[in-house]
């Protein structure tokens, strides 16, 4: 009963945040970009939450599950683009667009913005939809008579409808109570699984002697394949940039950066951990649940309801930000670029809420194709890490970048890694040939094509405030 009236109680809390900030949202700027006036530690929060996900709590719980603590090379590779992150968020700030193809077109040409939002959209759908399919797997630990299918259509709806509501507004201030609760329960139900388990000797006894090495069952290449996806997923993220032009200024996107580095490597680090211990004690039909499943099994009442309540929350705000955000790239860079330029505000607002909802649905259809959280994350994460991240990194650190070079890498970053899913291969690996066919060809087009004026450059290398 405790965890359906918790659960009962996040969705009326998100219910009236949303129902609040939708009343604020009176134009396409506020919808976008939270009218940006987000100030640090909200960004935290809303950073924090929207990169630890379905892809955390259930893509690297059931990498846990069946490798132990060489799952930590997963979310290692967020914590080294963090530093590259630094550099590159207050000049992101104050470029205050409202996407990553704004970025691009401005650097390169419009071409560029429409290749980008392809892979933008086919990345970040499948990102959605597996948060999708967590929630319905969080329903059906909760309520045992609702199946997965029912439960993830009932999160579906949800998530579409409250994120076409109130826009980037609604999701940062989720993002503000849902990043404060899960770091604060999590940090709490380690210590108290980890007694109920019979301490770090019987875990330690439970489990093979690989899954306290540092590459356990995985080889090199495959601890590198999830580790370089996952930092080029975050040192490129669409979502991320958008919560930097929500800054209220460049110094409030600087020191954000800072508490999400500190804030990822505890949280994530926790989770591996909880992750870990519960696969000592629990055996589970599906590994992607550990966490969920040791939540409901390994805590008492009290802590379990908070415990799935915050997991709840946490991948509705993850699946808030990656439908938002490949809606705002829709919107921003082909329905006003291209289709309606002088639509006005409201006309505005009624596409933008369309569109949300019209990439809810391809999302849910998504989340039928696949079983695995982890392959599915892996996939997604490399569409986007090989398409995207080079060319974006090429606009704040490499004034010889072309616009032929720029387009040939993200076209070959894309298709490489659909046509290697669709060929079957193992996803584990897929980072090496996409990210090698993108970054070759950004390297040897640039060199044989004429160099770019300097206009185009030079607002990206210009001194910070």
């Amino acid at each position: 009963m405790i965890y359906a009236v918790v659960l009962g109680i996040v969705v009326t809390v998100l219910c009236l945040v949303t129902v609040f900030r939708t009343l604020k949202v009176k134009n396409r700027g506020d919808f976008l970009v939270a009218g940006r006036k987000l100030p640090w530690p909200v960004l935290v929060f809303t950073l924090l939450s929207s990169w630890i996900g379905a892809g955390s709590l259930f893509a690297g719980a059931e990498n846990a599950y069946r490798n132990g603590f060489a799952a930590l090379w997963q979310p290692a590779g967020g914590w080294l683009g963090l530093a590259v992150i630094y550099f590159v968020a207050g000049r992101a700030r104050r470029f205050a667009q409202y996407t990553v193809p704004d970025l691009l077109e401005a650097r390169y040409n419009a071409a560029a913005r429409v290749m980008a939002t392809i892979a933008i959209v086919i990345s970040y759908t499948m990102i959605t939809s597996y948060q999708f399919k967590a929630g319905g797997d969080i329903v059906h630990l909760i309520f045992p008579s609702v199946d997965r299918m029912t439960g993830m259509c009932v999160i579906a709806a949800f998530v579409i409808l409250f994120t076409a509501a109130a826009g980037m507004a609604s999701i940062a201030y989720l993002d503000l109570l849902i990043g404060g609760l899960v770091t604060l329960i999590v940090l709490v139900a380690v210590p108290i699984v980890l007694r109920g388990a019979g301490g770090w000797t019987a875990v330690r006894a439970a489990l093979p002697p690989q899954h306290f090495q540092v590459l356990g069952n995985l080889s090199l290449n495959q601890a590198l394949g999830y580790l370089l996806p996952t930092m080029l997923l975050l040192v490129g993220n669409q979502g991320m940039y958008q919560k930097f032009f929500s800054a209220r200024s460049e110094r409030d996107a600087r020191r954000a950066v800072v508490g999400w580095i500190v804030g990822t490597l505890l949280l994530e680090t926790l989770l591996v951990t909880l992750a870990v211990i519960g696969s000592a004690r629990f055996r589970v039909e599906n590994p992607r649940e550990i966490i969920p499943y040791t939540a409901r099994h390994g805590l008492p009442a009290w802590a379990g309801a908070i415990l799935l309540g915050g997991i709840f929350a946490k991948v509705i705000s993850t699946a808030n930000n990656y439908l938002f955000s490949p809606a705002t790239n829709l919107i921003h860079d082909v329905y006003a670029r291209f289709i309606h330029k002088q639509a006005g505000e409201r006309a505005s607002l009624l596409a933008s809420r369309i569109i949300v909802v019209l990439l809810g649905i391809f999302a849910l259809l998504q989340a039928t194709s696949f079983e695995s959280i982890l392959s599915a994350a892996l996939y997604a994460y490399t569409v986007y890490g090989a398409a995207i991240t080079p060319v974006v990194m090429a606009v704040f650190f490499w004034k010889r970048t072309t616009t032929p070079a720029a387009i040939s890498s993200i076209v070959l970053g894309t298709v490489v890694t659909v046509v290697w899913r669709l060929m079957g291969y193992d996803l584990d690996y897929a980072v090496y040939p996409a990210l090698a066919a993108s970054v070759v060809s950004l390297i040897v087009v640039s060199l044989l094509t004429p160099a770019p004026e300097e206009a185009k450059w030079k607002p990206f290398f210009e001194a910070e405030n």
